[in-house]
């Protein structure tokens, strides 16, 4: 069995940066914003199998947590491979696109354990919090769009008439998309955060892609996961579409992280 020398580490310390097309007006108050950080789903790779206990795969798996840098919470993105097959890994960690520092270090911290208790074994699988994600595989597939590892989870209040009629949240959803995939000469992650006031009522959205996606791939991922899970979300009084490789959510209330603004909303 062959362990390679050292960890190989894709660490990526750039500044996330938001296309602001619709009026911006963060969250005025922290108190606004839901600050929880709740799991959301998660899944087991069950066609990679198992490792055993003492394995050279383990063996892989505690060496690669255990170099897991530090210094990649400042930013949130990270992936790091180690070993040749049968016992090769990757892991891919990454933040939402306003959390960071402390907020990112707690949800790791609240993922990682998690995530071994949910997939005791498991070669592989990937666990989502509200505020990040945590991916493990034999199957180094970066740069390439997952489309198996996404879901939808929406609000049960429907949307009324009136408020569909003027907001059509699947268009608000498009608008993101274009905003965040704008700029190809942009470096990534893809990231985009808006709110679009309506009369009396107010939509806050999102929209991401992970760290290893192109503006092409960003945007054909986005695109793919709004007509795919439409049905899911289309009528609804807010929803979020989650998967490895790209995100979007909207809501009719703040969510975006109030210390996002300043860092995160560059032209």
């Amino acid at each position: 069995m062959y362990i390679s020398p050292s960890v190989s580490v894709r660490l990526l310390l750039v500044p996330i940066l938001a296309v602001v097309a619709i009026q911006l007006l963060f969250v005025r108050a922290v108190s606004s914003v839901n600050m929880t950080n709740p799991y959301l789903h998660h899944k087991c790779f069950v066609t990679l199998g198992k490792y055993k206990p003492g394995s050279q795969y383990e063996k892989n798996l505690k060496r690669i947590i255990s170099e897991f840098p530090k210094g990649s919470f400042k930013r949130g993105f990270i992936s790091m491979t180690l070993g040749e097959s049968p016992d090769f890994i990757v892991m891919l960690f990454q933040c939402r696109g306003d959390t960071h520092g402390p907020k990112c270090r707690s949800c790791y911290a609240t993922a990682k354990p998690e995530f071994f208790k949910r997939c005791p074994r498991h070669k592989g699988g990937i666990i989502w919090y509200d505020q990040c994600s945590l991916y493990f595989s034999t199957i180094d597939s970066l740069g390439m769009i997952d489309y198996d590892n996404n879901f939808c989870m929406s609000n049960a209040t429907k949307i009324t008439d009136d408020l569909y009629n003027k907001v059509k949240p699947r268009h608000f959803i498009d608008d993101m998309i274009q905003n965040a995939t704008r700029d190809a000469n942009r470096e990534a992650p893809y990231y985009t955060a808006e709110e679009k006031r309506v009369g009396k009522e107010t939509i806050y959205g999102m929209a991401e892609c992970s760290f290893d996606m192109s503006q092409k791939n960003c945007r054909k991922c986005l695109e793919r996961n709004n007509f795919y899970f439409a049905r899911c979300f289309w009528d609804k009084l807010g929803a979020r579409v989650l998967g490895k490789s790209c995100s979007f959510r909207y809501e009719f209330y703040p969510f975006i992280l109030p210390k996002a603004g300043p860092k995160y909303l560059k032209p």
